[in-house]
């Protein structure tokens, strides 16, 4: 996965590199898939969700920047994966999750590999999680129309938001950066990814 998805692809940085390498992926699929795991492409999970290729994971971790002492909000815990390869890396992850069976399987997972810096929230996570905040730097795990704005007001400074916005078709991966107040966003790549619902993204899966 590391050598032949990743390295190729323009992966370079050793947090995430190294953060890839020690996480099972095979625990955050059904049995049933577990020989699929390591494959670049994405999984689904149930309920219409999926778990995204390790290409993706390793580009949006990346384009983070973390160094390893920050707080990192992510919206959409999934499968649980993005924000175990996040533990690795950084302080503390704040991930959010609309639904509950995703959340309370990613938790088990948590658990089980004593990640015991990741704490989990059911609910809508357009809002963000605003008791810790601010954040200094936020991962969006689905496509929305706009970003967020709760997420905007809950991003330190300086900090980084990265999120796929666009149409429910195809999204441009955006990094969008907060330093001495000013705004910045910049285009990554092009991407799919499943629906961002919730009171700031779309109406409905």
């Amino acid at each position: 996965m590391i050598d032949e998805q990743l390295v190729p692809r323009g992966i370079y940085d050793p947090k995430t590199l190294e953060a890839m390498r020690k996480v099972p992926r095979h625990l955050f699929v059904e049995e049933a898939i577990k020989d699929q795991a390591y494959g670049d492409f994405p999984l689904p999970i149930g309920r219409g969700q999926t778990i995204s290729q390790p290409y993706i994971v390793a580009l949006m971790t990346q384009a983070l920047g973390l160094k390893g002492h920050e707080s990192v909000l992510e919206i959409g815990t999934g499968s649980g994966y993005q924000a175990a390869i996040l533990s690795q890396i950084c302080e503390k992850v704040y991930t959010v999750e609309r639904i509950n069976s995703l959340l309370v399987q990613a938790r088990k997972v948590f658990d089980s590999l004593h990640y015991l810096n990741i704490l989990t929230k059911l609910d809508d996570g357009t809002n963000g999680w605003p008791e810790y905040a601010p954040y200094d730097a936020i991962i969006v795990t689905a496509g929305g129309p706009k970003v967020p704005e709760p997420l905007l007001e809950q991003l330190a400074d300086p900090g980084i938001l990265v999120i796929p916005v666009g149409d429910r078709g195809v999204q441009d991966l955006r990094a969008v950066t907060r330093k001495d107040g000013k705004i910045t966003e910049k285009t990554i790549e092009f991407v799919r990814f499943v629906s961002l619902v919730g009171d700031h993204g779309w109406k409905s899966g």
